[in-house]
């Protein structure tokens, strides 16, 4: 399994794990593949110790690390505003519907909160963006930076390249494909409806071929849908080079997903997902609970666009995680982004063994294939 854009980050599988783990992007890329660490939600502070760790940890391979500055969002023209600037833009009739929300699943109160964390950023922003970017810049060991929602900003592309990174960007349709290699990015991430977070509409099987076409030669990942050896085989016959996954590290041994939405995931099927608003205001694909069919009821307010609708649920999903171990209420409300390929994720296993899996699967997927060509030979 190996392909050109192996050779270009200097790696030995073409798999891209996503994460907001960084035990799981440490085995991951200590076992041939990359990691690449989701950072959005991480503070400046937090993620110096995070990449600080990475670095001891991952010994002389590479990583990544994903950001996300969207195209649109409230406050774009600032550049991003603080938690306190966004409560402040939530309306009263949003407020009430969560509150209520808790109150009927019996969620209780936390205590006070800090009131400092009204001046941080919030995510989903280029000012934030510039911070998280400024520490990663500093870490030598980074080989690719990521963006999504939109395309990739010059400044990002423009400091990564003088560095010698590699710069990625996720797309959902070919309209924004053409758009993230006019921005100059290296990589195409094409990321079907299955996949787990913000996508788009698009299936894997359909949208793959379409964009290794539209932004030749620039190299493409396939993303959505995607947790065995099998399914690599397909996306590099469709014309990707690699394959980038997030869900099915989330219910691996090192994933730091919270144990209530663990055994949702690994019960759950294929068809127990949904493309919601509810999280953060895009449409993101997640685990289908009580928190969604909540939102989604005629009789309750739209959600709020990003970032306000991270600004308004925030509180409430941090009661939620804290209560779901012994709060039936709080476990029928708690979720999380994943997948449609949570119907494969059976077992929980160490990250390095899933990558292996994912290896050994796609050398037999690919003899099986290989032994369906006829031969021409007399």
């Amino acid at each position: 399994m190996r392909t050109e854009i192996c050779d270009l980050l200097e790696i030995e599988f073409p798999i891209f794990a996503f994460s907001h783990c960084r035990d799981v992007v440490a085995a991951v890329s200590k076992a041939g593949g990359m990691g690449v660490l989701g950072a959005v939600a991480y503070s400046p502070e937090h993620l110096e110790v995070a990449l600080t760790w990475l670095d001891e940890h991952v010994g002389d391979r590479p990583y990544g690390v994903d950001v996300i500055v969207p195209a649109k969002y409230v406050g774009d023209d600032a550049g991003g505003m603080t938690a306190r600037q966004a409560v402040d833009l939530i309306p009263p009739e949003h407020r009430q519907f969560v509150d209520d929300l808790l109150d009927r699943y019996g969620v209780a109160p936390l205590p006070e909160q800090d009131p400092r964390d009204g001046d941080r950023l919030m995510p989903f922003s280029s000012q934030s963006a510039h911070e998280l970017l400024d520490v990663v810049w500093n870490h030598p060991k980074v080989r690719l930076i990521a963006n999504a929602l939109g395309p990739a900003p010059d400044y990002l592309v423009d400091e990564a390249h003088a560095r010698n990174l590699v710069v990625a960007g996720l797309v959902g349709k070919v309209v924004h494909a053409r758009r993230q290699k006019d921005a100059g990015v290296d990589v195409i991430v094409a990321q079907g409806s299955e996949a787990g977070g913000h996508t788009g509409e698009i299936g894997t099987m359909v949208l793959i071929p379409q964009v290794v076409d539209a932004v030749a030669p620039v190299p493409v990942l396939a993303a959505g849908g995607i947790a065995d050896g099998r399914q690599v085989a397909a996306a590099l016959a469709l014309g990707a080079q690699g394959v980038w996954c997030g869900s099915v590290w989330l219910t691996t041994e090192e994933a730091e997903t919270h144990p209530v939405v663990k055994a949702k995931f690994l019960a759950a099927t294929s068809a127990d997902t949904v493309r919601s608003r509810s999280k953060t205001g895009k449409p993101a694909r997640q685990l289908r609970s009580a928190w969604t069919e909540e939102w989604d009821r005629p009789d309750t307010p739209d959600p709020l666009p990003m970032p306000l609708q991270s600004a308004l649920v925030a509180e409430a999903e941090l009661r939620i995680s804290r209560r779901a171990a012994s709060n039936d209420g709080a476990r029928q409300l708690i979720n999380y982004f994943v997948g449609e390929a949570v119907g494969q994720m059976n077992q929980s296993k160490p990250a390095a063994t899933v990558v292996m899996d994912f290896v050994d699967s796609y050398i037999e997927a690919a003899t099986r294939l290989g032994s369906t060509v006829a031969s021409t030979t007399a």
